[in-house]
């Protein structure tokens, strides 16, 4: 039997989906029209006026938005209701460039953990859990979104943040703490440090985690699942539509529920911008139908991904995304060829080598270079060098297959790859491609 947090909304019609998308539409573009000057300017450029979307198919009219001009705005220029109506911001890291800083009134936080909230029940969550929240707190969205969302549902919630590892399971000892909401790549390394404990599954309570911001596998998956004994669920969003619960996986774990209530979500080509059908792959495009202080109208968010529209067994009426299958602007081209990281990745875990890795991207003699670095697992390290060498050969082929060009594959020992407590820095790359 399904559980939901608002069962009302999450299985709604078509028809009443439909209208209250519309309703909202019509409103927030009037309110974005008479409150923001940047998103005016560009809308009157394109010649659009607010009278000119009254529904969900009136949405291509409407000019995109991106990071640059987030940037470009920042801080106070994309500002939709005054300053002392904000309760709150968040913020992304700016390792690209400026930071984007979002704001919030204090209804936007309501909402947003409302939506949290429905991801942490959807993985089975209720007011009798107790949730451990090991993302970072502060201006990163990950630890404030669960962590609200576990308050909203009732949970006794452990603000731990990420970091002091064996603390964690301690806590998750101690207090027999039920989910677990923090990064993959966290998940994985607590996972690692429960066994190098001498510890396993059966020690901890943990049912279930919640993880995201950042790519993951299914492979990766199966990994944590099995090393924490929960059943792993995704989550998605993005700091500048709110954070943490734009989308989120149900018990059938076929794509993320995206709440439909709150944003609208779109395909395009992201060479051409051109609205994609269901079932196409491209650049997911977000509209926020319900935040108020930093409204995003087509906001491009460079993940690709494809939307499926079919029934859930689950119940819910929301369209589901698939785990975003690459960024159009983090995917690298080497040799002429699209890479992702995730395709290595995928490579390393079926070919059952930990998910522990560095990529190394150069460019020598104007020829681009792959280097993949690879934790040997414990069980290898009796191998002799011949026998690592054969290894480094097999999976250099493997990876070869799956991408189409030849890396060069060096095996490590167990443990010499920076582990990571946020999100995991997977690619160097050092052709210097952008200045």
């Amino acid at each position: 039997m399904a559980n939901y947090y608002q069962p009302e909304i999450e299985c709604a019609s078509e028809e009443q989906r439909k209208a209250m998308q519309d309703e909202r539409l019509a409103s927030q573009v009037k309110h974005v029209y008479e409150n923001v000057e940047y998103y005016r300017k560009l809308m009157d450029e394109k010649g659009v006026k607010p009278e000119d979307v009254q529904t969900t198919a009136d949405l291509y009219k409407l000019p995109f938005i991106s990071k640059a001009d987030l940037r470009e705005a920042y801080p106070y220029g994309l500002l939709a209701t005054p300053i002392e109506e904000c309760v709150e911001i968040h913020s992304t890291s700016g390792t690209t460039g400026k930071r984007v800083v979002a704001f919030y009134t204090k209804e936007d936080v309501d909402l947003w953990h409302e939506c949290c909230a429905r991801a942490i029940v959807a993985a089975g969550g209720t007011k009798e859990d107790i949730c451990q929240i090991a993302y970072g707190y502060g201006l990163f969205t990950g630890g404030a979104g669960l962590d609200g969302g576990s308050h909203k549902l009732g949970c006794l919630t452990l603000p731990m943040s990420s970091g002091n590892t064996e603390r964690q399971i301690q806590f998750m000892q101690d207090l027999k703490s039920t989910i677990l909401c923090c990064t993959p790549s966290y998940a994985a390394y607590i996972g690692e440090t429960l066994r190098d404990m001498g510890l396993t599954p059966d020690d901890i309570s943990l049912k279930a985690g919640i993880f995201g911001a950042e790519p993951w596998t299914e492979e990766m998956r199966k990994d944590i699942e099995k090393n924490l004994g929960i059943k792993a669920y995704d989550i998605y969003g993005l700091t500048e539509s709110s954070g943490p619960g734009v989308a989120f996986e149900c018990s059938a774990q076929k794509g993320m529920h995206i709440n439909e209530d709150h944003f609208i979500a779109e395909i395009i080509n992201p060479e051409t911008g051109e609205v994609l059908s269901d079932g196409e792959k491209g650049e997911l495009v977000f509209t926020s139908l319900t935040k108020k202080a930093f409204p995003l109208l087509r906001y491009r968010t460079r993940d690709i991904c494809v939307l499926n529209r079919e029934k859930c067994s689950c119940g819910r009426t929301f369209v589901r995304m698939t785990k975003p299958m690459g960024r159009s602007d983090d995917m690298m081209i080497i040799r002429g060829v699209n890479v992702f990281p995730s395709q290595i990745e995928t490579v390393l875990l079926e070919q059952g080598y930990p998910p522990h890795y560095r990529i190394e991207v150069d460019r020598v003699n104007n020829s681009d270079t792959l280097d993949v670095y690879v934790e040997l697992s414990s069980n290898m390290f009796s191998d002799t060098v011949k026998d690592i060498a054969k290894k480094e050969k097999d999976l250099a082929g493997a990876i070869k297959t799956m991408l189409g060009i030849s890396p060069k594959v060096h095996l490590v020992p167990a443990k010499t790859i920076e582990r990571s407590e946020g999100k995991a820095v997977r690619v160097v790359d050092k052709r210097k491609l952008h200045d």
